[in-house]
């Protein structure tokens, strides 16, 4: 008996290569399903609307937020983040494993939502390495690195709420890393009730036949 699909947060600091490690895994890796988030942000260059984000303005974000279409959302950074709702629940139905790329304020009102969700914080092997991501990818000014590096300050001290940590020294082996923790969850008592009700009814009969 199929068992639904498994839920996983992806969350870290700005600039720690989140986005990279989600992509190398679904490159080469199948079952799995990106929820694309909602922001008010403005796209990065090379972002592509319905790709990276939904790229919609603060007045649309609030009418998702008003119909109850968003698993949870946060601000960050003067933006709006947000997870569509539909998505993440039909993928799951499939049996598809949904991964979800969000703050940790969001990640926390998920959690709330979906207590079987397994949560994954992703972090630089130390702070220079962070910074120097931070400023080599060249899209932000320096204000708005500061600001990021200031966020990381508070984001740290959330660290402990989250199921796993990641280091994301090289990209590849970290996505392989994440494929094998999201397998070993699904294979959790919690998340195969249904089946392991199946054999034990199963045995059940055959031992009544003996």
């Amino acid at each position: 008996m199929a068992a639904k699909g498994t839920l996983t947060v992806v969350s870290g600091f700005s600039g720690v290569g989140k986005g990279s490690v989600m992509n190398s895994l679904l490159s080469r890796y199948d079952g799995y399903a990106l929820s694309v988030s909602a922001t008010t942000r403005d796209p990065r260059p090379g972002e592509v609307h319905g790709v990276a984000y939904y790229f919609i303005s603060k007045n649309e974000f609030k009418e998702m937020i008003v119909s109850d279409g968003l698993v949870e959302y946060a601000e960050y950074c003067g933006n709006y983040y947000g997870t569509p709702k539909a998505f993440v629940e039909q993928r799951l139905e499939e049996g598809m494993d949904v991964l979800l790329e969000i703050e940790i304020q969001g990640a926390m009102k998920v959690r709330k939502q979906f207590p079987d969700a397994t949560l994954v914080f992703v972090m630089p092997p130390n702070a220079q390495a962070l910074i120097e991501r931070l400023t080599n990818r060249g899209t932000e000014s320096r204000e708005t690195i500061e600001n990021r590096i200031r966020r990381a300050v508070h984001e740290a001290e959330g660290i402990e709420d989250y199921d796993f940590i990641l280091v994301n020294d090289m990209i590849d082996p970290c996505a392989d890393e994440l494929h094998h923790l999201i397998q070993a969850r699904k294979m959790r008592t919690t998340h195969n009730r249904p089946f392991i009700e199946h054999v034990r009814e199963d045995i059940r009969k055959m031992a009544a036949d003996l």
